[in-house]
C-alpha cells in the first residue's frame, strides 16, 4: 500500500525529495499534443481518480460517474453480453493471438482500449491486476511547444505499458516514444 500512498503523492504534488534519494527504474514516454500541459493535467485527473480509489474498488457501473466524461467517451464500447449458453473462448482468442506476428499485436493493442479493460490493470481484486502493475506514475511535464513526457517507475524493461499508452492517447497525446 506504501507504492501507492507514493504514487498518489506524485500524482498530487510531483516528486519530492524522498523520492529523488530513491533508486527506481523509471521509463520516460514522450508524446506530441497541441497542449501536452492539458494532456498531462487530463492524464493525473484520470489516473488520481482510479489510485484513490484503488483501497475500496469500485464496482464497473460506478466508474463512469467516478471518472472524467470525456475519457469514458474516449473509451471503446464495452461488448456486447453474450446471448444465453454462449461465452467467451479463451482458446481461441489465445491461438489467434499467439497467430499474430509482432506488427500485428502492436496494432490489436492500440486504443482505443473498453473502460472495463483499461481499469483490469489497476483493479486490486482478484479479478484485475491491479496488485500487480508493472508502471507507476513517477512525473510529467511539457519540454517545449507541443511536446510532453510522463515518467513513470516501472518493475524493468520491457513491461506493460498498453495502459499507460492508452491514458497518454485518451488525454489527447499522440505519436508516443518510449526510452528510459
Amino acid at each position: 500500500m506504501e507504492i501507492i500512498k507514493g504514487e498518489l503523492r506524485r500524482l498530487r504534488y510531483g516528486p519530492g525529495s524522498d523520492d529523488r534519494r530513491q533508486r527506481r527504474f523509471l521509463v520516460r514516454v514522450r508524446f506530441t499534443a497541441e497542449d501536452p500541459a492539458r494532456v498531462v493535467a487530463d492524464a493525473r485527473a484520470v489516473l488520481t481518480t482510479v489510485v484513490e480509489r484503488m483501497a475500496d474498488w469500485p464496482t464497473l457501473g460506478r466508474w463512469p460517474e467516478l471518472l472524467p466524461a470525456w475519457f469514458v467517451q474516449r473509451c471503446a464500447p464495452e461488448p456486447a453480453d453474450p446471448e444465453p449458453g454462449m461465452s467467451f473462448d479463451a482458446g481461441a482468442w489465445l491461438r489467434k493471438w499467439q497467430s499474430m506476428t509482432p506488427d500485428q499485436k502492436a496494432d490489436f493493442s492500440k486504443g482505443p482500449w473498453t473502460l472495463s479493460g483499461w481499469l483490469y490493470y489497476f483493479d486490486p481484486t482478484e479479478e484485475g491486476m491491479g496488485d500487480d502493475r508493472s508502471w507507476w506514475w513517477w512525473d510529467a511535464g511539457a519540454d517545449e511547444l507541443g511536446n510532453g513526457w510522463v515518467e513513470v517507475a516501472t518493475t524493468g524493461w520491457p513491461f506493460g505499458s498498453g495502459s499507460l499508452s492508452w491514458l497518454i492517447e485518451a488525454s489527447g497525446g499522440g505519436d508516443l516514444a518510449y526510452g528510459a
